[in-house]
This record gives C-alpha cells, sequence and structure tokens, in this order.
C-alpha cells in the first residue's frame, strides 16, 4: 500500500486562537484545518510544515517543537497516512492565500468556542486541538 507523509502546523497566538484555513477541492463541502499538506521530494517534514504554512495562509513561522504523530488509512484511495504535527510561531509575511493548488478559501484565528463548533476536515483532531487550545490559556 502507498504512503502519505506530511505536516501540520499548530500556530496559537497571543489571545489564545488557533490559525485555521477553510480547505477543500472545488466540487467539495469546504472545511475548517490547520494548515497542513504533503512532503515534497527532497524536504524534510519541517521545510514541508514551513512551506505548507507560507502557500496557505502568507505567514513566515519558525518550527517550536515536534508535538505529535499521527497514523491513518484511507480505506477510499488505499493509503496510509502519516502527518507530522508541529507548534509553530509566526515570524512574519501577512496574510494572503498563494496556494498553488487552489484548495484554501479562507483563512482565520478561531477560538476555544468556535473550534467546539467547526465542522473539520479531521474531525479526529479536534479533542486534541482543543487541549492545546485549553493549555495554552
Amino acid at each position: 500500500m502507498e504512503k502519505w507523509v506530511g505536516s501540520s502546523a499548530v500556530c496559537i497566538n497571543e489571545c489564545g486562537e488557533l490559525l485555521m484555513v477553510l480547505q477543500g477541492r472545488a466540487d467539495e463541502k469546504k472545511k475548517w484545518s490547520v494548515p497542513s499538506g504533503g512532503m515534497e521530494k527532497g524536504e524534510t517534514l519541517e521545510q514541508c510544515c514551513i512551506r505548507e504554512v507560507w502557500e496557505e495562509t502568507g505567514y513566515l513561522i519558525e518550527i517550536e517543537e515536534g508535538i505529535k504523530v499521527k497514523n491513518g488509512t484511507n480505506l477510499s484511495i488505499p493509503i496510509l497516512t502519516e502527518v507530522h504535527y508541529f507548534s509553530v510561531k509566526i515570524t512574519g509575511g501577512k496574510r494572503k492565500i498563494q496556494d498553488p493548488d487552489n484548495l484554501i478559501y479562507d483563512i482565520a484565528w478561531k477560538t476555544l468556542d468556535e473550534l467546539k463548533r467547526l465542522e473539520l476536515s479531521f474531525p479526529e483532531d479536534r479533542e486534541f486541538l482543543i487541549d492545546l487550545l485549553k493549555e495554552a490559556k
């Protein structure tokens, strides 16, 4: 079975809000996610995370630490997935969608209460992200 490896950025601002993007293909319902995407040839996981945040949000970031690895299987494609989550902080740039895949429709800072109600691309991440926002307060 083929394996897909990617990175996700968890960025919490000084107000305790989580950086999220509204994403989806043109023909599907749009849902919220932390900035993320697949590794390109020759990239490290950290470089993938930095590039994906830049493409999806326009922000420059610095990796603080790795915080989680999520493994799974997408049976509809059949493919194994491995996603590395990194805690990151913004160091520059400005909010701007520049995604070459045209999958991003909005960028927003979401509160803990909003996160509890949002329709997520990866609903299995909700509790993990809620816990991180609670810890940041």
